[in-house]
């Protein structure tokens, strides 16, 4: 039996004390209050706390009968190949939402997007449990009697459609006003030939060869410059710094002028686009920095160095903005090492009256506005999705492909394409990351990929080094590039309920099948991790 839980929850646990409910929906222990209120289509969470700090709240709702089916969950930020239909398992933690598939159909248990805290469920035989972590950063939230607004839960059963298109529905429910390109975004990134080994006449090649490719086209497409234009990339002595890929966001001797460089690039017909890491500037005062060294964006201090650097950016000519590594930068750690909460405990914000998600949010906010003044679409990466929803264009939705291991590509790029492509015009547009094109990895295999990407309606993006094409596969990506330039309505992952590497797909409305595995099938051990490492540190010294 599908349930919903809009109604006042069954038990409420203040840290790990059970509190007392003194009237519908109202639950109190010692100063501590949680306020629930229902509405017709969602429900209200709340906390005041006058001098106490709080850490983590849990709502719980008993089942009327034995909940079961194939469980559908998000991830705290992008995907690490863990996105999957999987069984309900008591102990899972599932960020953000989930959704319960069975004969009945299909339900949904989620909170609306920029909540106050950071959200995440837990499906058992006998009821959902929703955990809403208040921490400022690893440490209780000190509300000195403010209300914080901590969450809106929301439900929705859908008994007659697809799972698909109940995700979707459900999405919509959780963002009612995303912040969307008015034209399908796609282009170039410079990252997976070059891995920020890069210059001004490259990024220059890049873009021509990227007008030569796309022209004719009247959307046109973004050169994006990633990792390696800033000043911390270089030594005096000419060679590649390795180990620091952050501020300040000043360019490096091998791009010069950044203004004249933005300017080039747009006389080629294709718009500047730039890569930035916003928490990370060596510059940077250390009484700004979190224990980790990110810059602590809960410093009204911060949030104006880094709308100060955006507004520089787009005064140069840029008209799109990559902004990465935020939440590792923050938290300390990738979405993999998260298994139950994002934050260690331990440390905590310099401003300690408010949560990490609202910290987070606000950041988001400041990003977003300043790109917006200067004439910029946001691309989140390594960026919490359900917070950002409304506050960037498009975002990440996982870990990074590969021009080098094929299995990066499928483990990160095909799997979070299809497990969160109902997020895809309905939070933000999805970017499922590059096209990485070099000698390593079979063009049969990255041509199935560019299909995938170009008819899917999300942001297409490639890397190849100019010339090193043939003419064959040259006009195959000139076809990849026109269908990613015309808009093409949400692909469809039709086996997803069954595998977590769809090869069964609807694009257009036509069923497609694709064959990812090479004929030894798949190698394991290549993902985030020190397999992954080990490949890195061959690359980083020395492109092959």
């Amino acid at each position: 039996m599908l349930e919903s839980i809009l109604r006042y929850p069954d038990v409420v646990m203040i840290e790990k004390t059970p509190a007392r409910m003194i009237a519908p929906g109202k639950y109190v222990l010692r100063d501590l209050c949680v306020c629930t209120t229902l509405q017709e289509s969602l429900m209200h969470v709340t906390v005041t706390a006058e001098e106490s700090t709080v850490s983590k709240i849990r709502l719980r709702w008993h089942t009327s009968s034995r909940l079961s089916g194939q469980v559908l969950g998000d991830a705290w930020e992008r995907g690490y190949a863990d996105l999957a239909w999987d069984t309900l398992t008591p102990y899972r933690t599932l960020p953000w939402y989930c959704l319960v598939h069975s004969t009945e159909g299909t339900v949904g248990y989620g909170v609306r997007v920029r909540p106050g805290a950071i959200c995440s469920w837990q499906l058992d035989p006998e009821g959902i449990t929703l955990w809403l972590d208040v921490r400022c950063g690893g440490q209780g939230v000190a509300l000195q009697g403010r209300s914080l607004q901590a969450a809106d839960i929301v439900c929705a059963i859908d008994p007659d459609r697809s799972p698909f298109q109940a995700a979707q529905a459900f999405c919509h429910l959780m963002c009612s006003d995303p912040a969307l390109p008015d034209h399908p975004v796609y282009g170039a990134n410079n990252w997976y030939y070059a891995y920020g080994h890069s210059s001004r006449e490259a990024i220059l090649e890049d873009a021509a060869y990227l007008a030569s490719l796309t022209q004719g086209l009247s959307n046109r497409p973004y050169m994006v410059i990633d990792d390696g234009w800033q000043a911390g990339r270089y030594h005096p002595d000419g060679t590649y710094e390795t180990h620091y890929n952050g501020g300040p966001w000043l360019p490096n001797p091998l791009f010069g002028d950044m203004q004249t460089l933005a300017d080039a690039i747009s006389q080629n017909n294709v718009i500047p686009g730039i890569w930035v890491r916003l928490l990370q500037d060596h510059t940077a005062p250390d009484a700004w920095k979190l224990p980790g060294g990110g810059l602590d964006p809960s410093l009204p201090e911060v949030l104006h160095s880094i709308a100060d650097t955006i507004h520089r950016i787009g005064q140069w000519g840029f008209r799109l903005l990559k902004h990465d590594f935020s939440t590792f930068d923050i938290f300390g750690r990738w979405g993999w090492e998260m298994p139950c909460e994002m934050a260690e405990d331990g440390w905590h914000f310099h401003n300690t009256s408010c949560t990490s998600a609202e910290i987070v949010r606000d950041l988001y906010h400041t990003i977003y506005t300043a790109a917006c003044e200067a004439g910029m679409l946001v691309l989140g990466c390594n960026a919490i999705g359900h917070l950002g929803a409304g506050l960037m264009h498009m975002n990440r939705t996982g870990d990074d492909t590969s021009g080098l291991m094929w299995e990066r590509t499928l483990r990160f790029g095909v799997n979070t394409l299809a497990f969160r492509m109902p997020q895809h015009r309905t939070f933000f547009d999805a970017d499922a990351d590059c096209i990485g094109i070099s000698p390593l990895i079979p063009w049969e295999k990255n041509r199935q990929w560019g299909r995938l990407l170009s008819q899917s309606g999300t942001s297409l993006f490639v890397s190849v080094k100019p010339g090193s094409l043939c003419p064959e596969t040259e006009a195959e990506l000139r076809e990849m590039y026109a269908d990613a330039s015309r808009p093409h309505p949400p692909a469809e992952p039709l086996d997803w309920l069954n595998t977590g590497l769809p090869q069964d797909w609807s694009l257009d409305g036509t069923p497609v099948t694709f064959h990812w595995y090479m004929p030894w099938g798949l190698d394991i051990g290549c993902g985030a991790g020190p397999a992954w490492d080990k490949v890195w540190k061959e690359v980083s010294a020395g492109l092959p």
